[in-house]
């Protein structure tokens, strides 16, 4: 069943084939394996409550779309950030998550 339940976490994660050599990696990689799972969990039982149906290859391919720029002119330093779009908008949206302002200007 263990097995059966990262296999599953695995292909959910797209995550490749990890090798350890002693046992505080394992344990911290079990962890991670275990609590990644269990939000992709909780996150699907709330937009589930909300009615919203996505792809979770969507939600992924969405939020990697997401860019970050950091700008300098002069003494001013800004960044900005895409808007999240398709199914990362909306999975964000649902569950209450608000993505902050687009630009801001940062103290040097």
């Amino acid at each position: 069943m263990v097995e059966s339940i990262f296999r599953m976490a695995k292909t959910i994660l797209e995550t490749r084939p990890i090798y350890h050599k002693c046992d505080a990696t394992v344990r911290g990689h079990v962890f991670c394996s275990v609590l990644a799972l269990a939000m992709r969990q909780e996150l699907q039982k709330r937009l589930t409550d909300k009615g919203l149906v996505v792809e979770w290859a969507d939600v992924l391919r969405d939020l990697e779309a997401l860019r970050m720029v950091r700008l300098q002119s002069g003494g001013s330093l800004c960044e900005l950030r895409t808007v999240p779009q398709g199914a990362a908008g909306k999975v964000l949206l649902a569950v209450g998550v608000s993505s902050g302002p687009s630009a801001r200007f940062l103290e040097q």
